[in-house]
């Protein structure tokens, strides 16, 4: 099969709930992107509303807090996102199976037995807890002993406590997500508070699973972008592409992967989408070069990292750069496009801008020109 990017891509954003918005809830469209990106969390709010019609930033942070069908933990690449409450055990299992990292060395590391012990004391204590990191931390201290929170883990303003290098290991074999804040404090807690008899489901199954659905959302895709996508080994993906039931196809010339039975490509991709910080798809979809091309390359990503800028897609490449400032009854929008934009795009662009207002619960305002802010703002 010779597929195009603009056929691919255009798959990809009606499974995503861009093109047309999706249906369901939050949880839905956390399911079908494979989790949304949550370091930031009011992105995430947006990358959820967006794919939903009439759905708000509050729906989403109800989904999560209240109606728990959304978990806020470690997913892919070691990075915060929300994950489908229903699918956590999968994820979970499939995570504990990737080759473990590399510790950190010297007096700041911790060796596999370390790393097993803290793991199971953070799940003793989290069983019946939302600490905290420093509540953690005092818990830890009489838990294992002073070694395990010694200041010694460089961090972005000082040294952290050693027991943090296994914050990540711990979510993904199930027994740490985030919990409520307290004040501006994150706290943690054990997922088995909310999903009773909670436990990672076995390894190959949920490996399997999530290699399924990766194709599904992603697909075509090479073992390669697998593993960026997991931050795993290309040798690990490799493997277990290799011994999975996949079908070859060519890609704009580059042999790729899809399931085995999924060849449905019903048409070119179409339209004007915002994707803000870190959307799935903009971090996700490969390869890079053919999302980001030409203009894009240099001015919607950072030094080859994508998700640094929130941009603007027209016809499944990215387009352009926008920017948004919130207040309490407006969010003004600035939307710097690479090339001028038609009526017709003027007017898709006003229909995105005014969902982006309904999701944030305010009135839009909407201008176009050059943005000055770097990534991030």
């Amino acid at each position: 099969m010779q597929l195009t990017w603009s056929e691919v891509s255009g798959r990809r954003l009606r499974r995503h709930g861009l093109t047309p918005p999706g249906h369901g809830g939050p949880a839905d469209a956390a399911a079908a992107m494979c989790g949304a990106h949550a370091q930031v969390m009011s992105a995430a709010e947006v990358s959820i509303g967006l794919r939903l019609p009439d759905t708000t930033a509050s729906d989403v942070r109800d989904a999560l807090w209240v109606e728990r069908r959304l978990v806020k933990t470690f997913g892919p690449r070691g990075t915060v996102h929300l994950l489908p409450a229903a699918d956590l055990a999968r994820w979970c299992g499939a995570l504990g199976a990737l080759p473990a990292a590399g510790r950190l060395t010297g007096d700041a590391g911790v060796t596999s037995a370390q790393a097993d012990e803290l793991v199971e004391a953070i799940g003793a204590v989290l069983a019946d807890a939302e600490l905290t990191v420093d509540e953690l931390s005092e818990a830890l201290a009489d838990r294992v002993g002073p070694w395990a929170v010694d200041p010694v883990m460089p961090a972005f303003q000082g040294m952290w406590p050693r027991w943090r290098q296994v914050t990540e290991l711990a979510a993904h074999r199930g027994v740490l997500c985030f919990g409520p804040n307290k004040g501006r404090k994150v706290t943690y807690t054990h997922p088995a508070r909310w999903l009773p008899g909670f436990a990672p489901a076995p390894r190959a199954e949920a490996v399997d699973w999530l290699l399924g659905r990766y194709l599904h959302a992603y697909g075509p895709a090479t073992p390669q972008h697998f593993a960026r996508w997991l931050a795993t080994t290309p040798a690990w993906a490799s493997g277990l592409f290799g011994a999975s039931d996949l079908t070859e196809v060519s890609l704009e010339g580059t042999l790729s992967w899809i399931a085995r039975g999924d060849d449905a490509f019903a048409g070119p991709a179409e339209g004007v989408v915002l994707l803000p910080h870190f959307d799935a798809f903009a971090v996700g979809a490969q390869p890079r070069e053919l999302l980001y091309p030409g203009r894009a390359r240099d001015r919607a990503l950072s030094r080859g990292q994508a998700g640094n800028y929130p941009v603007l897609l027209i016809d499944g490449v990215v387009a352009g750069v926008w920017h948004q400032k919130k207040s309490a009854r407006a969010v003004a929008v600035t939307v710097e496009p690479f090339a001028a934009l038609t009526a017709r795009r003027r007017g898709q662009l006003d229909e995105q801008v005014q969902r982006l207002a309904a999701v944030l619960g305010v009135r839009p305002d909407l201008a176009i020109g050059p943005i000055a802010v770097g990534p991030h703002a």
